[in-house]
């Protein structure tokens, strides 16, 4: 075992050009010394990264260059975790196939291979049918990502989206699955999103703006030119996206206009596509709802009159403003409605209440109207799990007249197990679980949720997981992730990449912390826009409490987060630097005031609710400003750093991080790591195969290693 590596031991590192560009709102200039790092052109560098400017390129290579230097040392350990992740994963995995119609539709792997295969077969067993193969769709490609697909109602085409770069613009193809060739039809700049009409020759399809937004739905009719596209529906505020679905009874097509607080949803009959969409109620700030289809009626989760933890309505299929809606589940404070699925004769909820999922089916009173009672409330039932801490999903399926709910499990130490659970019945069967080629004893493992104690008297949910006989005495080093935005909760769900640090003595931890909806959808508002400090308080006091319980000590403690999980990242670096060890951020948002100050950006208007709108707001501006991990970088001694980022990245623009890196060097007062890793052929999600996105958790985990003194000699 050998000692980390410091920057004192190594080559001098990049050093970014300062030119100070300054600008001032609110009577506040700011001073940015490598705004030059954001290419002028970088709109048409997400769609060919060979037009980046040189001089830019040239740093990032250098950064990239030096990180390899830094990281020499791990390069055999990163090829021994590579090995061991993708030994973890079945080579020819598949998923459990989905009964539609006459068919079962499922993707699986080949040995070898990286991309995902879609198949099908006859219902119930047969030879297989492959309908498109990523391998052979990716060869000579250094990027592959399939985005949408969806088969056509009579089965005999396949719609489906490709992006080659990374960038999110994704071009939609249509497959004739009798000849396994496509068609002439290709749809490009479209965010990858597709619905067929019922007569299987109308698409639906969503269309991105100059600026990457995703504002506009489109028709297209099979073999017209896609120029003669009919639009559908346009999103006028930039400051919303749109998304399109299709309700499981495959009677309408669902246009959804929404920021992260508030929507509206249109219907279009999807037996009569060339008809006008409808308006199911119109936006008003806050409030969000969920539309779902069942006979002569709809079923809306909302948020309205005040049911912050959701209720659920029904209203006439013809007449479905709120002046109609008749509660049919009531709110209860505390138990988030997070989703809901209408089948023929049950209506599915899934719930969270104390930090933990369930499943609830309630029978639908068969052949009554919306003016009466329509769920059979004695009959309602739930599905929940043991285990301190778990994940449950709900698997939608493609068929509305059925008995069966396909739900997944799995936990900390449980690998992912598929059910098909009979809601008559209410019995389940085990579908599949997933395998672990190289073996897995969950017994070898601990998982546990404790509650850190906030400073404003709030418990912090923290799920935990260690190998049994890793020591409890505050030696042992502890990884710790969080995100905490958007309302997005992270389950305590398997991962069979995380085993590879466990095993080796750190413990795992995911603290729950406020910008989720893990305690309900308040922990969401207290985490954002005006509360947005609270997400970064909430994590410190998670590795706080940890420390005190003895399951680590200050300064063992290395974090993780990505995406605005990696803004958190910076925020703590600057707010608690002794804390941690180190911190590995993955394409960061980090340059957070600048970017809510650039309206041109793709996704800054719609981020002005969770963020606050510092080009309007005196008051948002401040509250930016006071955490905003580039601003606030200064001199002091910052923990060891590492940060992803991607080129062609449209969510986090690749100079957020490339800033960040260069601030920290300049001002950091350690011989810790400061250190930037940039895939030059991959955006938000990195790299596309899915064997290659495990060679990037390699770096990080031997980093994490290297700095705790773990690492192999």
């Amino acid at each position: 075992m050998h000692g980390p590596v410091s920057r004192a031991a190594l080559p001098s590192p990049p050093v970014a050009r300062r030119q100070p560009v300054t600008a001032t709102h609110h009577g506040v200039t700011l001073v940015d010394d490598y705004a030059w790092l954001r290419a002028a052109n970088w709109q048409e560098v997400m769609r060919d990264p060979s037009v980046l400017d040189a001089e830019i390129r040239a740093y990032l290579e250098a950064e990239n260059a030096y990180t390899e230097t830094a990281l020499a040392q791990t390069q055999p350990l990163q090829a021994k975790l590579f090995a061991e992740m993708k030994a973890r994963l079945k080579p020819d995995d598949s998923s459990v196939p989905a009964p539609d119609g006459p068919f079962d539709y499922y993707s699986n792997f080949v040995a070898g291979g990286q991309y995902p295969r879609l198949c099908r077969r006859p219902r119930g067993g047969g030879d297989e049918h492959v309908l498109l193969d990523g391998n052979a769709e990716a060869e000579g490609l250094a990027y592959w990502d399939l985005g949408g697909k969806a088969h056509s109602p009579d089965h005999r085409l396949l719609a489906y989206a490709v992006d080659d770069k990374g960038s999110e613009i994704y071009t939609i193809r249509i497959r004739d699955l009798a000849t396994g060739e496509d068609l002439p039809d290709a749809i490009p700049d479209t965010r990858g999103e597709m619905q067929w009409a019922n007569d299987s020759q109308t698409l639906f399809y969503i269309r991105l703006d100059d600026h990457h937004r995703p504002l506009f739905v489109y028709r297209h009719r099979l073999g017209t030119p896609v120029s003669d596209d009919v639009l559908v529906y346009e999103e006028r505020d930039i400051g919303f996206y749109v998304a399109l679905q299709k309700t499981l009874s495959g009677k309408y097509l669902a246009i959804d206009a929404h920021d992260h607080q508030t929507n509206e949803i249109r219907l279009i009959d999807a037996d009569e596509p060339t008809s006008l969409p409808h308006l199911v109620e119109a936006r008003e700030t806050g409030h969000e709802y969920h539309v779902d289809h069942h006979w002569s009626h709809l079923l809306i989760l909302t948020n309205s009159e005040d049911a912050e933890d959701f209720r659920v309505v029904a209203a006439p299929v013809h007449q479905p403003g709120r002046a109609n809606w008749r509660e049919i589940v009531p709110h209860k404070a505390g138990r988030l409605i997070l989703d809901m699925q209408a089948y023929g004769d049950y209506l599915v909820r899934l719930e969270r209440e104390d930090s933990l999922p369930r499943l609830v089916i309630t029978p639908i009173t068969p052949g009554i109207e919306v003016d009466r009672e329509i769920l059979d409330l004695a009959g309602e039932h739930r599905i929940a799990f043991a285990e301190e801490a778990y994940a449950l999903g709900m698997s939608e399926g493609y068929e509305f007249k059925t008995t069966t709910l396909r739900f997944t499990y799995s936990s900390m130490t449980t690998p992912a197990e598929t059910y098909d659970y009979d809601m008559a019945q209410r019995t389940r069967v085990l579908r599949k679980r997933q395998e672990i080629p190289s073996g897995h004893n969950p017994d070898d493992y601990v998982t546990r949720r404790l509650f850190a104690p906030a400073k404003d008297g709030e418990t912090v949910p923290v799920s935990i997981l260690y190998r049994k006989g890793t020591p409890l005495d505050g030696s042992a080093p502890l990884f710790l992730y969080g995100y905490g935005s958007y309302g997005i909760s992270i389950p305590a769900s398997f991962s069979t990449a995380r085993l590879s640090l466990v095993d080796r003595g750190f413990i795992f931890a995911i603290a729950h912390i406020r910008g989720g909806k893990d305690k309900g959808y308040r922990w969401y508002t207290d985490g954002k826009h005006k509360t947005k400090r609270n997400t970064f308080t909430d994590f410190i006091a998670a590795g706080e409490h940890l420390a005190a319980e003895g399951l680590t000590r200050r300064g063992r403690i290395v974090a993780n987060g990505g995406s605005a999980g990696g803004m958190l990242m910076g925020a703590v670096a600057n707010m608690a630097p002794d804390l941690f060890l180190g911190l590995i951020a993955d394409v960061p948002f980090v340059d957070v005031l600048n970017t809510m100050l650039d309206k041109d950006l793709p996704l800054t208007p719609p981020e002005w609710p969770e963020w606050g709108n510092p080009i309007e707001s005196a008051e948002d501006f401040a509250i930016i400003r006071s955490y905003s991990p580039y601003d606030n970088v200064e001199a002091k001694t910052y923990p060891h750093i590492l940060a992803f980022a991607g080129l062609t990245d449209p969510r986090v623009t690749y100079w957020e991080p490339a800033k960040w890196i260069a601030r920290l060097r300049q001002l950091n007062t350690s011989d810790n790591l400061v250190l930037l890793k940039t895939n030059m052929e991959a955006g938000h999600g990195g790299a596309s195969g899915r064997f290659e996105r495990l060679r990037e958790t390699a770096i990080g985990y031997a980093f994490a290693l290297e700095i705790a003194g773990l690492a192999e000699g």
